[in-house]
């Protein structure tokens, strides 16, 4: 009961036999303590009179202690039978000086005192009313009768029943909100925000929580609205506040296309990273097979390593066959076989990596070194452009090791 708030290139075909000639291919079937110092007694050479006390030893760490003193200083606990005393005082309204009247003409009897104190612009209220065989009356109206009682009961003793809070906790945040009582407030935004928000209230919740001055929660209803659109859109209360507050509609479907914008956006730029990271490991492993050889390709002079032994460049085995692919395609000319346009795309983007070019062993890049300075201002400009994002690509290498290359 109770709670608290607690991107082509043309290159001549002649250049593929360099590559072919470049490669062997085996065709296959497929300690702390010396650290801190220890306190020690301090000593001394003097010597002292039987006259004069020795000092008294260094006093130990007392600070948890002073802290547990200090937090216990500043707690303050209230039994349970206080907050019973408070909650029956409020129940039996005894020696009661002001009526609460409700919908219904239902009347709720209080005190004056406790009222004032606990809400004091409730309080205000009731000075300003005229007594009437001692007793003063306020009126809450459009209001139902339990949500003040839970209310007035709140100003009490802080208690209240979860499955009346939960039907009236909206009635309850204005209340709390228009009367000044912040602790009934943080109450009620708090179980809103901890699962009592719905695709069929948050629309209204959203409004009253511009309302009430509760900036958090009503950045949570934003954040669902925009979430789960399709489905809140339907419902009755987006209805009536498409009537009675278009602006709040117009504000909404702002953020739903933004939010959607930028969920693209997002998506566009993780593929992109994915690609010029996919072209950082194949130039990675283009260089490994043509530097030391892997399985069953690699330099003339080099031994196979074996179909068995594991390689640790994800894009190898891919890109291993783009190789013996263009090495036997009868093609081959750009454009005219996509496999082979994408090994001339690879071999031209590792020779504008490759800062060795004359003792490079990847074949043709010293050729598209030389072929560099016939191209246009504006392709140069593009593969500056693609070389610096597949460079950049590489710190986000590690992160995602375990991934094969679908690039090839």
């Amino acid at each position: 009961m109770m709670a608290s708030p607690a991107l082509d290139s043309p290159w001549p075909t002649s250049t593929g036999d360099s590559f072919c000639g470049s490669f062997n291919i085996h065709m296959e079937e497929q300690n702390p303590a010396d650290i801190l110092p220890v306190l020690e007694d301090p000593t001394s050479s003097v010597s002292y009179n039987h006259t004069i006390p020795k000092p008294p030893p260094v006093p130990g760490n007392t600070h948890a202690g002073n802290k547990s003193i200090k937090r216990l200083s500043e707690s303050c606990y209230v039994p349970k039978e206080t907050i019973d005393t408070w909650d029956k005082l409020f129940k039996e309204g005894c020696g009661a000086d002001v009526y609460i009247i409700t919908e219904g003409k239902s009347y709720i009897p209080a005190h004056l005192s406790v009222l004032t104190l606990a809400s004091p612009v409730l309080g205000n209220f009731l000075r300003q009313s005229k007594v009437q065989n001692g007793m003063r009356y306020v009126k809450i109206p459009g209001v139902p009768y339990e949500a003040v009682y839970t209310f007035i009961r709140f100003l009490y003793s802080s208690c209240y029943e979860k499955e009346e809070m939960k039907k009236y906790v909206l009635h309850l945040l204005v209340l709390s909100h228009s009367y000044s009582v912040p602790s009934l407030k943080r109450v009620c935004i708090y179980l809103l925000e901890q699962g009592w928000l719905t695709k069929e209230n948050v629309v209204d919740v959203l409004q009253l929580a511009r309302n009430c001055d509760a900036p958090r929660l009503s950045l949570i209803c934003v954040r669902m609205v925009v979430k789960d659109f399709k489905a809140i859109s339907s419902t009755e209360g987006w209805k009536v506040m498409k009537q009675v507050n278009p602006a709040l509609e117009q504000e909404l479907l702002e953020f739903v296309v933004e939010a959607d914008s930028g969920k693209e956006e997002r998506l566009k730029k993780k593929e992109e990273k994915k690609v010029y990271l996919q072209l950082y490991e194949a130039m990675e492993a283009l260089l490994h097979i043509c530097k030391d050889g892997c399985r069953t390709i690699g330099p003339r002079d080099k031994v196979f390593k074996g179909g068995q032994v594991a390689c640790g460049f994800p894009a190898c085995k891919g890109l291993e066959t783009l190789v013996r692919h263009f090495s036997s395609c009868k093609t081959r000319v750009p454009g005219g076989c996509v496999h082979c346009k994408r090994m001339w795309q690879l071999l031209e983007l590792h020779s504008r990596i490759c800062n060795q070019p004359d003792s490079c062993k990847v074949p043709l890049c010293r050729h598209f070194k030389e072929k560099m300075q016939q191209q246009t201002k504006k392709d140069e400009a593009k593969w500056k452009l693609l070389v610096s994002k597949v460079i950049a690509s590489k710190d986000a290498l590690w992160p995602i090791s375990g991934r094969r290359s679908s690039l090839l």
